[in-house]
């Protein structure tokens, strides 16, 4: 009886504001932080075998796409130093005519 009068005159809760989630929210996601992410578990919450095969399939995803990104970077200063090896191969052979 105690419990249900403490739950009737108690004050409503009043939500706090969202702490973040990440101490550095700028810096670049990285495979490792989704890896070793955790997530709190609730009575009614969500499967944590769920969550880790998504956490690994996410990262694996980030793997992927940040492996083709510097494959693209690398290509891009490749064919920069080409282009600047032609042009100065051309100006060289019309600077004398």
């Amino acid at each position: 009886m105690r419990n249900l009068l403490r739950r009737l005159t108690r004050r409503p809760h009043t939500p706090q504001p969202p702490t973040p989630v990440d101490p550095i929210p700028a810096a670049p996601l990285r495979p490792w932080h989704i890896r070793e992410r955790c997530f709190n578990i609730r009575r009614h919450g969500l499967d944590p075998v769920e969550i880790r095969a998504f956490l690994h399939r996410a990262a694996d995803e980030l793997t992927t796409a940040q492996a083709a990104l510097v494959a693209a970077q690398e290509e891009n200063v490749r064919i920069k130093n080409a282009l600047r090896a032609w042009q100065s191969a051309q100006s060289a052979s019309h600077r004398y005519r």
